[in-house]
């Protein structure tokens, strides 16, 4: 049984926060106050810099801060149990300190926020301090609903500030949007393409074509009917494990499907999978890739598809897939955390992953010669609970590494086999060949420097709920001596199909 009270220098520390800044159409449908509710049980892992109200085209001339305030005050009563489950150097924040963030965008729908005669509201304020301050780190502005509180500030800095100067400020950005909420998203975008902004692109309303959907739309939106699992998104569900304790209470009955938002900022949770800068890597939060691969091109990034095994034992490829995967991985985690907030609920927590002796969160870079084999040993791994049993499972996820969507054709997959008796902590992975891994698919020339393989070690304790922890190992594939080159280049895909067929 877990320890009720473990040992806290034993759990897993973030000494790297990323700085967050939220803006939420809270209360225009409960989902917004859903997803602030988990946010909250992360928070020791952000450094939150503001919770701004806004409107969208869901709620054009109301914004609801008060709503915001009354969750940071469920979250007042639970945030010393949540600190009990806490490392010492990565403690939550307070309530004051989080209800000290909460502001209101301007009460008009977007554009008119950028009238002549509308001032910054005091979110936009708020913003525009977080975006100008000297810390050098990146600041993730999570939309939940309508962008005309960042639109404020772009203008502002553009009309404010010298060319030169407004460029190194919008390089500070890091957008994640549910899709356009307002019409002054596409403006945004467009007027400017240098900014690092995640965001499905689909016709307006069109949510089910989005990838953030996938966190629990399968069946409001009818994707990949038979592959994921929507036991731990329904209401029965949710009111036995998370609608519970001081911070849960908060946590309100879904209208549409719940927590819409909330991909924006598992996108950033630290569990060892995650690379937020990026996107095409996949994540808890989905996977997207780069609109505009030219140089110097924008800096947009839109869904991408990935293609997994479902509760049918059927392959499904979606964009909405690149988060259903992880779902059971999750919910799990939410229940956890809400189990933290009651002090005499069942507690679990993550085990610690370590792979060659390393134990961050960031991922394992590795360099190895096309064709050859790599150990990759797990053995100081543990879990912070006495008695939790682990199980390692190690997989080759190809999304990442393909440049188009013949997936299996393109990326050749990774030899994997356990090394001795060490029940997974260990194995070998053996790389393809160089003209599997180390050749231009066209031209059929021989690269020394070849393609990125990703490798995931999931870790698992065996309590309940269940959690998992990760660990991405990047393999560079190296070809020094250019082999595996040669044959007729291709001058179409057509071609190239056939070569391979």
């Amino acid at each position: 049984m877990p320890l009720q009270s473990p040992d806290r220098t034993r759990l897993q520390s973030f000494p790297r926060k990323p700085r967050v800044f939220v803006l939420s159409d809270i209360s225009n449908e409960p989902d917004d106050a859903e997803s602030l509710v988990r946010y909250l049980t992360y928070a020791n892992q952000f450094d939150t810099e503001g919770l701004v109200a806004v409107t969208s085209t869901w709620m054009k001339t109301k914004t609801c801060p008060q709503d915001m305030e009354k969750i940071v005050d469920a979250y007042a009563g639970a945030v010393d149990n949540l600190n009990a489950h806490a490392h010492p150097d990565s403690p939550y924040p307070s309530s004051e300190y989080m209800r000290s963030l909460i502001r209101s965008g301007p009460r008009v729908y977007g554009f008119q926020a950028l009238a002549p005669d509308v001032p910054l509201s005091p979110g936009s304020e708020l913003l525009l301090e977080r975006i100008v301050h000297s810390d050098p780190r990146p600041l993730w502005v999570l939309v939940w609903g309508g962008t005309n509180v960042l639109a404020q500030v772009l203008k502002h800095i553009t009309d404010n500030k010298t060319t030169a100067e407004a460029a190194t400020l919008r390089a500070k950005l890091r957008v994640y949007t549910i899709s356009d909420q307002d019409d002054t998203a596409p403006w945004i975008r467009q007027t400017f393409p240098d900014i690092f902004y995640i965001s499905s692109l689909h016709g307006w309303n069109q949510y089910g074509l989005a990838a953030w959907t996938g966190i629990s739309g399968d069946k409001y939106y009818k994707f990949n009917p038979g592959g994921p699992d929507l036991t731990k998104m329904t209401k029965a569900w949710i009111k036995e494990n998370i609608q519970i304790g001081p911070l849960g209470s908060a946590y309100p009955d879904y209208m549409f499907i719940p927590e819409g938002d909330t991909p924006t900022f598992l996108y950033l949770v630290q569990n060892g999978l995650n690379v937020p800068e990026q996107p095409s890597y996949g994540s808890w939060g989905g996977r997207y890739e780069r609109l505009d691969r030219r140089e110097g091109g924008s800096r947009h990034f839109a869904d991408a598809a990935d293609t997994v095994s479902g509760m049918d034992q059927n392959l499904h490829t979606s964009s909405q897939a690149s988060i259903w995967r992880w779902r059971d991985a999750f919910q799990n985690d939410f229940a956890a955390r809400i189990a933290w907030t009651i002090p005499d609920a069942q507690h679990n927590h993550h085990p610690v992953v370590c792979v060659n002796g390393n134990f961050a969160t960031v991922p394992l870079e590795i360099s190895a010669e096309a064709g050859s084999t790599i150990t990759l040993d797990a053995e100081g791994t543990y879990d912070p609970d006495e008695g939790d049993i682990l199980t390692y499972k190690w997989w080759h996820y190809r999304e990442p590494t393909a440049s188009q969507w013949w997936v299996d054709t393109e990326v050749a997959g990774l030899e994997i086999q356990e090394a001795g008796q060490g029940h997974g902590k260990k194995v070998t992975v053996t790389l393809p060949p160089p003209e599997r891994c180390a050749v231009d698919m066209f031209t059929r020339k021989a690269m020394a420097k070849g393609q990125l393989f990703h490798l995931i070690l999931e870790v698992t304790d065996n309590a309940t709920p269940a959690l998992t922890s990760y660990r991405r190992i990047l393999i560079q594939a190296t070809n020094e001596e250019l082999k595996g080159g040669g044959g007729a280049s291709a001058e179409a895909v057509g071609d190239l199909m056939q070569s391979f067929a």
